[in-house]
């Protein structure tokens, strides 16, 4: 069944208007009046929907069924994460909210190559929220991940902050597999630095803000394989897989 992320009010047994480019894609995957599919608004379940207007650019379905399911995790993972070349965080939202990340944060650090400015910061954080919503659909969250604004790595650490959090780094002595075995579900924001890594000062900083040193292992990985490897080691620990 097709899922489709809308974002404005659900209320069972009502007739909603599709947003544009849901109607679009309902319009190329050539469904027809009568057709279900599955709608929901990220504030928790989904509802089952029947079409009942379908044009090119316009579409309306009326909510037939509310869907209390969740496939959240049982505990709060949050990813900060330095900003990386190119496409990559993309593809590390993409994957995170897959992994029933919580929230992100990029982060920027020392060896950022990425700078952004106000303007562009915005229009990237739009096209995050779509790849957000787009990773929702297909991995069956009703929940969207919440996506921060971009922060300096030091502000971020200063903030007072419930969470555990946690840093990767190859020159940690404990693991994040073995920590995560002594350690029952509890909320975590897990740190990756960029290429490269965080700085020595960056590190240092972190130590002195509460944040726990581990290491993944002794291969060294790139930042957009560190944070997800994390996740989902965490997951496979403490049964959120």
């Amino acid at each position: 069944m097709p899922r489709f992320y809308c974002n404005q009010a659900l209320t069972l047994g009502t007739t909603i208007s599709l947003p544009p480019e849901v109607a679009h894609h309902v319009f190329v995957l050539r469904l027809q009046i009568g057709d279900t599919v599955q709608v929901f608004n990220g504030e928790g379940g989904s509802f089952i929907a029947s079409l009942t207007e379908i044009e090119k650019k316009r579409a309306s379905a009326e909510l037939k069924l509310f869907l209390p399911d969740e496939v959240e995790l049982p505990y709060s993972l949050s990813l900060a994460q330095a900003l990386p070349e190119g496409s990559k965080m993309d593809w590390i939202i993409e994957k995170a909210v897959e992994l029933g990340v919580t929230a992100i944060q990029p982060l920027a650090s020392q060896r950022c190559v990425v700078r952004l400015s106000a303007e562009r910061a915005e229009k990237k954080l739009d096209h995050w929220r779509g790849i957000i919503s787009a990773a929702a659909e297909q991995c069956g969250r009703n929940r969207l991940t919440h996506l921060a604004a971009p922060l300096d790595l030091s502000k971020w650490l200063a903030q007072q902050d419930m969470h555990q959090r946690i840093m990767l780094s190859p020159r940690a002595d404990q693991s994040l597999a073995d920590w995560a075995k002594h350690h029952p579900p509890q909320a975590v924001a897990l740190l990756i630095g960029p290429e490269g890594g965080l700085s020595d000062d960056e590190e240092l900083l972190a130590s002195r803000h509460g944040v726990l040193s581990l290491s993944m292992g002794p291969r060294i990985l790139r930042t957009e394989t560190a944070g997800l490897a994390a996740v989902a080691m965490i997951n496979a620990a403490w049964g959120g897989m």
